[in-house]
């Protein structure tokens, strides 16, 4: 009870305080005039109000993020609390301020313009097709799995509601921002929002009552609690299991369509760093609900093994602990949230493609030139079994965070400017994706090598990434 306390206040807290000095060093200034002040056209660049952008911002990072993830990170113990809080503080929503106030300092770019202009061209080529694949990925798997439930639960054919979905998604591609999304996103929102604070109250409610025992941090449970530790290393395996709620790259994608709206620089801080900070909690409620639910990360681990996925667990504890509304709840959480994320990866995936073909997208047709092959592609992909791409999906996501930070740590440097805010977290993360493509186990994609070559070579690299960095900004400034 009291780390589920001190952790969730020590995320609202670094809102106002941390939050606030990364707002402070970056420099955002109300006199400075926005993308959409300069550029609005009725489509992308168009004006919201500064709650609505934050709705639809969560929403676009979180989806089922925070909830399967860290039902996942879970099952490794209470290890995951302390990556989710200091994860989500001193990293994820730093990157995802940097990565949206960048973008309104660049007048919206979209996230490959962007590590292009501060880390050179090859780079932004790599990127635009690193996160297309990244992001058609995302979008074909959460039409799948929204598809398959709702056919379970009203007794139909998969197949219409695949049509159904994919209908959905195109229009929210091409439609206007505030048409649909805007409109119909804070409905959506507010049930995310009601489902945890529904869930966090509970588990307030049953450990101050007693009812409930929450799992402690402490010294006899800081180290790896998942039952099968020999394949899921706490060091890498947790950092990428648990991307939302403490880092993910995915988020960088998302916020330049928000940086398209925004009227004023004072608003990044809640709509970005803010949004994070939100998932943050939202993370930490469903890690230690697993946890509780059944009895501690052991317990986790057997419910696992028997066969409940994420989706049954969310179902289980929303049914017993919320009563006849948990079902209704349970739905809304396992169907609308992954849609949330999956419309908005393909609008982005339209951003991305028009942007560095420096396509117009006011005009109807420009839009559906560029997004019809990306739902004929996202069509085609949908007949194959996409399971094996997605085991590919949580690293690569890591990897685009790791792009990220240092773009933001050459940002910094360019602007002559202290860049370890950006550049400690770049390091590290750049250790946990080489150590993890160097010892993961071959069956979640990992190129295995022994764990005692592995880990001197992570650090390695990722300390070769730094030494680098620091070389090109003292070359870059004496230029």
């Amino acid at each position: 009870m009291i780390t589920f306390l001190v952790c969730t206040v020590l995320l609202i807290v670094a809102y106002f305080t941390y939050g606030k000095f990364v707002e402070r060093f970056f420099g955002a200034s109300s006199k400075i005039e926005t993308p959409v002040k300069r550029l609005a056209d009725g489509v992308d660049y168009h004006e919201l109000k500064p709650w609505r952008i934050f709705v639809i911002q969560f929403l676009n990072i979180a989806g089922l993020g925070p909830i399967f993830g860290a039902i996942m990170g879970a099952a490794y113990g209470p290890m995951a609390y302390v990556w989710i809080v200091l994860g989500c503080i001193f990293m994820g929503a730093t990157h995802d301020y940097f990565s949206g106030m960048l973008s309104v300092r660049n007048d919206g770019m979209s996230l490959p313009d962007i590590v292009g202009k501060y880390l050179g061209s090859g780079v932004r080529k790599f990127m635009t097709i690193f996160t297309g694949f990244l992001l058609l990925a995302v979008g074909v798997s959460f039409v799948n799995g929204p598809a398959e439930l709702l056919a379970s639960l009203t007794q139909m054919s998969m197949t219409p509601w695949l049509y159904i979905i994919f209908a959905y998604y195109l229009l929210a591609t091409l439609l206007p921002i505030d048409k649909i999304i805007g409109k119909i996103y804070p409905f959506m929102g507010a049930a995310l929002i009601f489902m945890a604070l529904s869930v966090g109250g509970y588990l307030l409610y049953g450990g101050f009552s007693g009812e409930l025992r929450l799992t402690e941090l402490n010294v006899d449970n800081i180290r790896n609690l998942h039952a099968n530790p020999a394949e899921n290393i706490l060091f890498p395996m947790l950092f990428i299991v648990i991307s939302c709620g403490a880092i993910s790259g995915f988020h960088a994608t998302q916020s330049p369509m928000m940086a398209r709206c925004m009227t004023d620089e004072k608003y990044g801080r809640p709509i970005f760093y803010g949004a994070m900070i939100c998932e943050g909690i939202v993370a930490m409620i469903w890690a230690t609900a697993a946890m509780t639910y059944f009895g501690g990360p052991e317990g986790l681990n057997e419910a696992a093994a028997a066969g409940n996925t994420p989706a049954v667990i969310v179902d289980k504890i929303c049914n017993t602990w919320l009563g006849r509304f948990g079902a209704i709840i349970a739905i809304i959480g396992v169907v609308v949230c992954p849609i949330t994320s999956g419309d908005t990866a393909f609008r982005s995936m339209r951003l991305i493609i028009a942007d560095a073909l420096r396509y117009d997208q006011k005009p109807i047709r420009n839009r559906l030139f560029v997004s019809i092959p990306i739902f004929v592609l996202a069509y085609f992909c949908n007949s194959m079994d996409f399971s094996t791409i997605w085991k590919y999906v949580g690293i690569g996501n890591q990897t685009l965070a790791v792009v990220t930070l240092w773009t933001a740590s050459a940002y910094l440097a360019s602007q002559g400017k202290a860049h370890w805010m950006m550049s400690i977290p770049a390091t590290f993360l750049t250790i946990v994706c080489a150590t993890y493509y160097l010892i993961a186990p071959y069956k979640v994609g990992g190129f295995a090598v022994a764990p005692e070559i592995g880990y001197p070579l992570g650090i390695i690299i990722g300390l070769s990434f730094l030494f680098f960095f620091l070389w090109r900004s003292r070359k870059m400034l004496r230029v």
